[in-house]
């Protein structure tokens, strides 16, 4: 056993960061006019003063704080300043509309919220404010305003602007906020994040420290994380991917986070030569479109020696050309989801191609992976959650008596432990790397005049890997127009749950108990 695998919180893990790399770079961040650097001593110093300042806020052990905001320097510094006074964090989705936030941080009490002030022509803290009396819906008492150019603040007319907030700590502040992080405990929830069930109400799932430390190592060790390594963080941070195989990992190891707020093939090939990146983490439409750039041949890969990819199928061409084209020596996939901290199953360094590609590799340490008599993949282990927010029965029909978790997926296990998925129990879609529940989707789209039923399928998507296409009835004599539907989505769903194309059908085609039967909808386009 080594020292790593005796951290059990956040806390300690920066704590041992600070005193093993103080001088090393823990963070760079050069998309906001200006280069921020911060090493790992920097970096404790900034997030105990985040702490100090949710403690002159009020903010105590079991809080719960909300960031809705993009990569950057300053999400590292909020989550792990929530941390270390004791408090919750709920990352949430930046591609959610006010309105699911809103749902987000009442059903979690949230009391602080981190938010960009103007970021993408959005003043999402504005848009929030209009929706309801915020205070009184979510117990929120403080809103902090991430400054991310100069036009932020003189815009905004709410909440306390992250340079005010950091400066109302103290030195007495800081030292209670020491306190606190002592007494952090293993199994103290360090988490919720929320995910998309199949009844179109997203659940949050509650995950504890241990749980979420135990993940980050086993995927850092796997990847052979090391100091040497810079990190180009695509993923967003307020998925399981970007924080806990992202933040949480670079903590563990000492890893040089390279936070990107906005994907582009350009951004980030940019990032990488840059930043000599030696670790790249995305969605498998991510290196496809930097294959397909044209402007790659202007851009130096070459620092590149580790790309980790999954939540959609893997062509063994893509692995092969992200070796070859790019020059990565290592590809790696892994399967994992929410409730598992995002960890699963994983390739290895050693594997084929093939096995690559065409499976999830074993069993992640300290994880167990089987099936179910009905082929449903079945997963067991130190990073399984600690339940459903506030729904024990979710709960109880998710993870049996024997601790099993059922993941929703039918898969396979070959004679070396290789997991293949090979459905979804629940008609869950990947759309760009970001789970789909089309009965979420569905209930927005019977909410639209004329609509009187409704189903959603993802369809093969070249850039997205899937997308989403819905199938109406109307009602009689009635008309409607793809791009009206369309709108309607737009107006209360994340961009990526809503559907591209959308066909009207005169009856859906069913099973003898009345049931949709989805597998024949593609027939009727």
């Amino acid at each position: 056993m080594t020292d790593v695998d005796l951290v059990q919180t956040t806390p300690q893990a920066l704590r041992r960061a600070a005193l093993m790399w103080p001088d090393q770079i823990a963070v760079v961040d050069s998309q906001w006019g200006e280069d921020i650097e911060l090493t790992w001593s920097e970096l404790l110093g900034a997030v105990r003063t985040f702490a100090g300042a949710l403690i002159r806020q009020g903010i105590g052990a079991g809080d719960r704080v909300a960031i809705w905001a993009p990569n950057s320097v300053h999400w590292p510094i909020a989550a792990l300043g929530a941390h270390f006074v004791g408090a919750t964090l709920v990352p949430v989705n930046t591609r959610y509309t006010a309105t699911e936030v809103l749902d987000v941080l009442v059903r979690t009490h949230s009391r602080a919220l981190v938010v960009p002030g103007v970021f993408l022509g959005v003043d999402r803290l504005a848009e929030l404010a209009a929706l309801a009396d915020l205070p009184a819906d979510t117990d929120l008492i403080a809103s902090i305003r991430i400054r991310l150019d100069a036009d932020d603040c003189t815009r905004a007319d709410h909440g306390i602007d992250w340079n005010d907030f950091l400066s109302s700590a103290t030195d007495s502040d800081r030292a209670e906020a020491d306190t606190r992080a002592d007494a952090v405990r293993p199994d103290d929830v360090s988490d919720i994040l929320f995910t998309s069930g199949t009844t179109g109400r997203s659940k949050g799932v509650v995950a504890e420290h241990r749980q979420s430390a135990a993940g980050a190592r086993a995927w850092g060790a796997n990847g052979a994380l090391s100091t040497d390594d810079r990190y180009l963080m695509v993923n967003p941070y307020f998925h399981t991917f970007g924080y806990k195989a992202g933040i949480l990992a670079c903590t563990l190891f000492g890893v040089t986070m390279l936070p990107l707020a906005v994907y582009s093939a350009e951004a980030a090939m940019t990032l990488v030569a840059s930043q000599r990146a030696t670790v790249f983490p995305g969605a498998p439409t991510i290196f496809q479109t930097i294959l397909d750039a044209d402007s790659r041949v202007d851009h130096d890969l070459s620092s590149l020696r580790l790309v980790v990819t999954g939540a959609a199928i893997v062509p063994v061409v893509l692995v092969e050309r992200i070796q070859r084209d790019l020059g990565v020596a290592t590809v790696i996939t892994a399967y994992g989801l929410s409730e598992t901290s995002g960890f699963v199953s994983t390739c290895t360094p050693d594997d084929d191609d093939e096995t690559v590609a065409n499976t999830c590799g074993r069993a992640f340490a300290g994880m167990e992976i089987a099936l179910s008599d009905a082929g449903e993949v079945l997963a067991r282990g130190d990073m399984v959650m600690r339940g459903y927010l506030d729904d024990e029965t979710a709960t109880a029909e998710t993870i049996d008596a024997d601790g099993w978790l059922h993941t929703g997926d039918i898969g396979t296990i070959d004679e070396r432990g290789n997991l293949r998925i090979t459905d979804r129990l629940k008609d869950m879609y990947i759309c760009g790397g970001f789970n789909v529940y089309p009965a979420e989707v569905e209930q927005t789209l019977v909410r639209f005049d004329a609509v009187t039923e409704a189903a959603v399928i993802g369809v093969p998507d070249e850039r997205l890997g899937e997308v989403g296409r819905a199938y109406l009835t109307v009602r009689s004599g009635a008309h409607i127009s793809e791009d009206e539907v369309i709108a309607h989505c737009r107006s209360t769903l994340a961009n990526f749950k809503v559907p591209r194309s959308v066909v009207v059908i005169d009856e859906f085609p069913r099973n003898a108990a009345g049931k949709i039967l989805k597998r024949e909808l593609s027939s009727l386009t």
